[in-house]
């Protein structure tokens, strides 16, 4: 019998631990989506009352800036583990206290206030959340495998979508229609606690990231948001506006689209959150696939594939969408197989942007500024741009434009692909071909 292979098990905790987390990350925005009109009848009646829903969705994207500006220097001087495990509690209790709040008919304005608050609560957290465990999984992973096994970081993200969609779905088949607006919606949220302790337990067992110890022990360099934006604009505009394409579709497809089916598509509660789930499912399959393809062609194939196809065929397979419950399942399917090349190597690409001294910070940052400003927003701008104007197709659009910035920014991103995240300088890999303009192998004096 051969023993086992200590570094590949301490891979397997790390992948299971930032997953574990990012599942109950997304395990609220999952129910959050699939429960929103109980939630528009709980906290936010009246005419108006999706927009409120959806503002509280949006809200929760305020807070995870400053979030990151908090979260990312303090992982980058203290190290990952301890942030990630402080993140994961915060994120449970707000989301659990969601199934314990009294409802508008109860407490008046008070319930959306308290609502709004701890939506706020868990932006906060989410600031450091995200970025620290993609950034520990990648510095923990093989550079070979980066992109296979960080995949599962978002293995972890459409889990938590697809638990929360099922969760809901589980309830309202159970309690039907009159339970689930009464209070049958608080369950799902409550069940955040238990997934928060266990995420919790898995992330206080891991070990601090040999990467990070090696470069405080050792080399002592510099970090903080000050190093950040002066040294690496090029690489902080580089990852927002990747992730102007990346948020603004996943949200749109993922979060928003519940209440797009079902509001102007006509399609019943249970019908929609069957068909997410069954697109979800299908793209969870896929994610691998896509990671272990990244680490074989490079990041940067992969990106192009999928922001090119995105912006070809976001339209007509949007159109297709209101042709039918068949069609619309269809039509989602093929969208979110074109987006999940970008989401499977989230985890490989973003965190091998920066250097070790700023890893942390420089993906908490301009990844949440980015969604904050665009992704979290994306569901309150298209129920807008629906209610004022009645143009269904305005989602797709809004995509279309988003991968347009996206290949914007892809033209500065490095190829990555097998390069060691070790060090203090900027990740770059001569092994994958790559445009060599845009690939260049020294930083410039101004950094750009």
């Amino acid at each position: 019998m051969t023993s086992r292979d200590p570094k590949s098990g301490q891979q397997t905790r790390s992948v299971a631990a930032a997953a574990m987390g990012n599942a109950t990350e997304w395990f609220d925005y999952g129910v959050y989506a699939a429960a929103a009109t109980y939630i528009t009848a709980a906290f936010f009646p009246g005419h108006l009352g999706s927009l409120g829903t959806m503002l509280g969705f949006a809200v929760s994207f305020l807070l995870r800036p400053l979030g990151g500006m908090v979260w990312g220097p303090l992982g980058d001087r203290v190290g990952r583990k301890v942030v990630l495990a402080t993140t994961i509690l915060l994120m449970a209790a707000a989301t659990g206290a969601i199934g314990l709040l009294p409802s508008h008919a109860t407490a008046g304005v008070l319930a959306p206030i308290l609502l709004i608050t701890l939506r706020v609560v868990q932006g906060f957290s989410t600031g450091g959340e995200y970025g620290g465990a993609a950034t520990y999984l990648a510095e923990t992973c093989s550079d070979r495998k980066r992109g296979f096994l960080g995949s599962f970081l978002e293995f972890g993200t459409l889990g938590g979508f697809v638990g929360g969609s099922a969760v809901v779905l589980a309830c309202q088949l159970a309690l039907g229609s009159e339970a689930m607006y009464a209070w049958g919606w608080r369950i799902p949220f409550l069940l955040a606690v238990p997934l928060g302790l266990i995420g919790w337990y898995l992330r206080s067992r891991l070990d601090e990231s040999s990467v990070f110890t090696e470069v405080q022990t050792q080399e002592h360099p510099p970090t903080g948001l000050r190093v950040l934006f002066t040294e690496y604009r090029r690489e902080l505009l580089t990852l927002a506006g990747l992730v102007v394409a990346l948020n603004i579709v996943n949200y749109t497809l993922l979060t928003y689209q519940p209440t797009y089916l079902q509001r102007t598509l006509g399609v019943g509660e249970s019908t929609t959150t069957a068909m997410m789930l069954i697109g979800q499912l299908i793209m969870m399959l896929a994610l691998p696939f896509f990671g272990r393809l990244s680490d074989r062609v490079g990041r940067r194939p992969i990106w192009l594939y999928s922001l090119i196809g995105l912006a070809v065929l976001t339209i007509p397979m949007y159109w297709l969408m209101g042709r039918g419950i068949g069609w619309a399942v269809l039509g989602f399917v093929i969208v979110g197989l074109l987006y999940i090349p970008q989401l499977a190597t989230i985890s490989a690409t973003f965190p091998a942007i920066f250097p070790t001294q700023v890893r942390y910070a420089g993906f908490a940052l301009g990844y949440n500024v980015s969604t904050a400003l665009f992704g979290g927003t994306a569901p309150l701008v298209n129920e807008a741009v629906i209610e004022a104007t009645g143009w269904t197709l305005f989602p797709a659009v809004y995509m279309v434009g988003a991968c347009a910035i996206g290949l914007v920014a892809w033209t500065f991103l490095r190829e990555t692909a097998g390069a060691s995240l070790r060090g203090t300088g900027v990740p770059v890999t001569d092994e994958i071909p790559a445009v060599p303009l845009l690939v260049p192998a020294t930083r410039d004096p101004l950094g750009a």
